[in-house]
């Protein structure tokens, strides 16, 4: 089989920061909470919304439910086309294609928004596989994700595979599954972050990635 490129989607492929904080904001304010600081609800982009909703504002498992359905009123509304393209995404998915890899999304967000969000830029043709998370939350970390992306690509060898993220979500969750990952810094995650959670190697652009993948033999 050929050799799999796996990419997180916010802060690897999209700036997703705007529409992700102010659909948070728009849902703490269902349960009365007004954050005006959207800064504050960084720690929002990559993880499973629901975990961060418990751990950030003590909800319950049932409250943060609700929280996630309020979120994603606004988010298919409006909240989904509230983020950027990364530079050279489109270019440098395809010229790695043109190399030989298979590419795949493996994103902790919603499977149908990332297919949304894809062919909003024009770039889900890029993609040999679209992963993400289920409506029902049954599959939302990241090891979930990889898993079902390995299983739907019909092949569980994780040294067939190279995981390309921008937090310790995306890290900790290849590691889980025995897969190398490749942290990138101009995301929502830090360089530390990324060393203590065990990134292979860590760059600050996607041009860099690209130029790895040509120069090292990774796999």
């Amino acid at each position: 089989m050929k050799k799999v490129i796996l990419f997180d989607l916010d802060g690897t492929i999209i700036d997703s920061q705007e529409g992700v904080t102010k659909c948070v904001q728009y849902a703490l304010a269902h349960f009365g909470i007004q954050e005006e600081d959207l800064e504050k609800l960084r720690v929002f982009i990559g993880p499973p919304l629901r975990g961060q909703f418990q751990r950030q504002y003590g909800f319950t498992p049932q409250q943060a439910q609700e929280a996630v359905m309020v979120y994603r009123e606004r988010y298919v509304k409006k909240g989904m086309y509230e983020c950027r393209l990364y530079p050279y995404v489109k270019e440098i998915l395809a010229h790695l294609r043109q190399k030989g890899y298979l590419l795949a999304l493996a994103s902790s967000k919603n499977e149908s928004a990332c297919i949304g969000i894809l062919k909003h830029f024009g770039i889900d043709g890029g993609f040999d596989l679209i992963g993400g998370a289920t409506d029902d939350g049954r599959i939302s970390e990241k090891a979930d994700v990889l898993k079902m992306v390995m299983e739907r690509l019909g092949n569980w060898n994780t040294k067939d595979y190279v995981l390309i993220g921008d937090t310790r979500f995306d890290v900790l969750g290849a590691c889980a599954v025995g897969m190398d990952c490749i942290g990138v810094t101009y995301g929502f995650g830090t360089r530390e972050e990324l060393q203590e959670a065990g990134a292979k190697e860590i760059f600050t652009s996607l041009q860099e990635v690209e130029a790895y993948f040509e120069e090292s033999f990774i796999f």
